[in-house]
């Protein structure tokens, strides 16, 4: 956990104001997270918390993660529920408690599910809840903070040392789930709480599934193996990809690796305030469309990441998003050719003054193992 930030929640009561609106009920526990720097999953349990444009806000929790709250140094309106409770009509009486009658609220549209948006409508039958809160919460998020940027590089940090665990598992005859399990088991053992997503461990043809799981496939020598992990750092992530070689790669697996390698690097280079995010992926895919392999590049060039591993904005063709100093997203070309093999290179950077910094810094070349 870390302390609240109480400039973040002053920005949200300015814009509630700026738009005309009573309150926001906020859904999303990571936008909790972000306001107040308390961090849980409430899962099926009601997190909830409510901004006021004129009053102290509250934060609705349940009862077993309420001295949590006040861990944060939570200042404001704190109430608890046990679960055989009716914790939605709590939460609409404590809001009657403030404004009787609203006339404007604000919802996140992205997360809000209609369970729970419809009771809210019918408790506040007069208000208007056209108004998303999504991408406010998003343009918030957008420009990191010099403490996030810290702790972004600390996680950086870590997944290369998640890395290097992961090279030294590598051995022919091992599955995937076998290096996963090696590589997440000592990087938990130098106190890395957890991973930020589960870590993909992709050998040879399987790793033409960009979106694949981690399988009991047993690796091959002489064969790439694709990498994907990411480790999280008081509540920021990390979200790196490395393809190597176990034994001797073949000439097609080095120019496809060489390939991704220099768009990776061409994009990662031409990052600088006043470019658009339409502009570094079209650096990436003009080379790998050059070397003939463009129908293999399947994805966007990358996507935003802080307290997640993924949030706006998307590094993708069509999107003239304007980068700015503080902007934090991958960027993670990709071949991936079916029944063949798969490579992908991943960093993710911060926008400086003049152009980026890369949170990992594992070697990018083509390194073999075993």
């Amino acid at each position: 956990m870390t302390k609240m930030n109480e400039n973040r929640l002053n920005k949200l009561r300015q814009i509630l104001n700026q738009n005309g609106l009573d309150f926001a009920y906020i859904s999303d526990f990571k936008t909790i997270q972000y306001l107040t720097g308390f961090g849980s999953n409430p899962y099926e349990r009601i997190l909830a918390m409510v901004v006021f444009s004129d009053q102290d806000p509250f934060i609705f929790a349940p009862a077993l993660e309420v001295e949590v709250v006040k861990s944060v140094g939570w200042p404001y309106g704190l109430y608890g529920y046990q679960d055989n409770e009716d914790g939605l009509q709590m939460i609409y009486d404590h809001i009657k408690e403030r404004i009787a009658q609203p006339k404007k609220a604000a919802v996140e549209k992205d997360n809000l599910t209609l369970s729970r948006f419809y009771p809210l409508q019918t408790a506040f039958p007069e208000t208007d809840f056209s108004f998303d809160l999504t991408p406010v919460i998003e343009r918030l998020r957008l420009i990191k903070e010099s403490d996030e940027i810290e702790k972004l590089k600390q996680a950086g940090h870590d997944a290369d040392l998640a890395f290097e665990a992961g090279f030294k598992a590598l051995k022919a005859g091992k599955s995937e789930l076998q290096i996963a399990a090696e590589l997440e088991y000592a990087t938990k053992s130098r106190n890395v709480p957890e991973m930020s997503f589960g870590t993909l461990v992709q050998t040879a043809e399987h790793a033409a599934d960009p979106h694949g799981e981690t399988s009991s496939l047993p690796l091959k020598n002489n064969a790439l193996v694709l990498f994907d992990l990411g480790t999280v750092y008081k509540g920021y992530i990390s979200d790196a990809s490395r393809t190597v070689a176990l034994g001797t790669p073949s000439d097609h697996m080095r120019e496809v690796h060489q390939i991704v390698l220099e768009a990776q690097l061409a994009a990662q280079a031409a990052v600088k305030p006043g470019k658009t995010a339409a502009e570094i992926d079209k650096t990436a895919r003009d080379i790998i469309e050059k070397a003939g392999f463009g129908q293999y590049f399947i994805h966007r060039l990358g996507h935003g990441m802080g307290m997640s591993e993924h949030e706006f904005p998307s590094i993708m063709q069509g999107n003239d998003l304007v980068l700015e100093p503080g902007m934090c997203f991958s960027i993670e070309p990709g071949i991936y050719i079916p029944n063949d093999l798969g490579v992908r290179i991943e960093d993710c950077v911060y926008v400086t003054k003049d152009g980026c910094e890369p949170f990992t810094h594992m070697s990018k070349k083509l390194q073999q193992f075993g």
